[in-house]
């Protein structure tokens, strides 16, 4: 039997039953490995990939592969790591109608039109899968980055998501937001004041699903966090989705009372890292392909506002749509790099990074061994690849002090624990060998 004719035959027919959002995110890049005494073992890319798949497709795979094939399987998902290994990982660490309610819900933000790339798909496909299923897999869902990576777009996405698909209702406010509500019924000393308690209640309890953002700004409103823990804990009773976000971790939320925190936790927390190189160079093309822009925009004008806007999405568009005013004010019809520098001089800051410091070790590493940065990317474990992979992410751990996950994302995609034992082994091999010792600090001196 053709495992892969057959496949894609499945992928065909499933494609037509489920939404195209939920087809591209957990179906597409899937792959039949084998078939073998009734059981059928299929790759996947990601943990919660498998884990979605598992929980909550299983029976229609099922159903659409037993129709496809004529016979019945049982599935298994297994990623690519764990086939060659033969290790199971535990993916549980990743780990009414609305009629006229008032959701403040932006509709321009949809899980359609969010940019994927390494260094924000797992994100991507963690929101997605709190969307298809508002309290079931991850609550509460605590998104958190620096400002301007797409955190409030994939929390607008969660929330149309549900009222489009799910008949729920759906409730989007700042931080700020709640906090004027709260502090607008301890004003309102008169009679009714009770019914002001009830209207908030209402209005925060009697939903489906809250979406909050900037939860950091909670800090100093002792009061309000206590409205917010009732609140946290009614929603979280009745099986509520809740989905917040930060612009820190919440172990880095020092002014709110631990018992916040600890709920927190109870859920899954991702953080959404700065856009890759490619990442960016995809948003660009987005930006003008959306907008229809009739100029031409050279490859090279884009690899510049790539490259020097390296960590805040809203400032890539906004280089864009700068360089656009300058050269239709300046009557110019072709947009070159000169033009573009010149629009952009005091919109980028004075020190140009060629895209990051990770950027940077990986480009290093690569030209002293004489290999390509795709190398260092890709899945070959030949020795001469594999060493030079391992000491640019020991560099990227210990020197630059970024996190497991955001290396194991610049390069290539690679499990968190796959970069702890990279940093471990060269971490050993410096303590045992002098010469080899000498040879890493010199790639570290090079490191501007």
């Amino acid at each position: 039997m053709d495992t892969n004719k057959l496949w894609n035959s499945f992928l065909e027919k499933i494609q037509g039953k489920i939404a195209k959002i939920s087809y591209d995110t957990w179906f597409a890049n899937t792959k039949l490995y084998e078939l073998k005494d009734n059981k059928a073992i299929v790759i996947v890319q990601m943990h919660i990939q498998k884990k979605n798949l598992k929980e909550n497709y299983n029976d229609i795979i099922e159903e659409v592969f037993t129709e496809v094939s004529g016979s019945n399987f049982k599935f298994e998902y297994l990623l690519e790591e764990e086939l060659n290994s033969n290790i199971e990982i535990n993916t549980d660490e990743i780990g009414v109608p609305i009629n006229n309610f008032e959701t403040n819900l932006i509709n321009k933000y949809n899980f359609d039109n969010f940019i994927v790339g390494e260094s924000n798909k797992f994100a991507h496909a963690t929101a997605l899968a709190v969307a298809e299923n508002p309290g079931q897999m991850y609550n509460p869902l605590f998104i958190y980055g620096n400002s301007g990576l797409g955190k409030t777009h994939l929390m607008h996405a969660i929330g149309n998501y549900i009222v489009k698909n799910k008949n729920k209702r759906v409730l989007y406010v700042t931080c700020e937001r709640f906090i004027e509500d709260f502090i607008g019924i301890t004003r309102k000393k008169n009679k009714n004041n009770f019914d002001n308690v009830e209207i908030f209640k209402k209005k925060y309890r009697d939903i489906d699903v809250l979406i909050i953002d900037d939860i950091q700004y909670l800090g100093n409103a002792n009061q309000t966090q206590q409205e917010f823990f009732n609140t946290f804990n009614d929603l979280y009773g009745n099986n509520k989705q809740i989905i917040i976000s930060s612009d820190r971790s919440p172990e880095d939320l020092k002014l709110l009372e631990e018992r916040l925190l600890t709920r927190f936790n109870w859920g899954l927390t991702i953080n959404i890292f700065p856009p890759d190189f490619e990442l960016r160079m995809n948003i660009i093309d987005n930006k003008i392909n959306n907008n229809m822009l009739s100029i031409n925009f050279p490859k090279e004008v884009k690899e510049y506002i790539a490259s020097n806007c390296t960590s805040d999405i809203r400032k890539l568009e906004g280089a864009i749509t700068k360089v656009v005013a300058y050269a239709t004010i300046m009557n110019i019809e072709e947009i070159n790099l000169n033009l573009a520098i010149e629009a952009l001089q005091d919109y980028f800051s004075k020190t140009i990074i060629s895209k990051n410091k990770i950027d940077q070790v990986q480009q290093i590493v690569a030209n002293h061994y004489n290999i390509k940065i795709e190398d260092l990317k890709s899945k070959k474990r030949v020795a001469s690849i594999a060493v030079p992979r391992q000491i640019a992410m020991y560099i990227c751990r210990t020197i630059l002090e970024e996190s497991l996950n955001k290396i194991g994302i610049e390069f290539g995609g690679k499990d968190h624990t796959t970069v702890m034992h990279s940093v471990d082994k060269i971490k050993k091999q410096i303590e045992n060998d002098k010469n080899f010792e000498n040879e890493v600090n010199k790639l570290i001196n090079k490191i501007k």
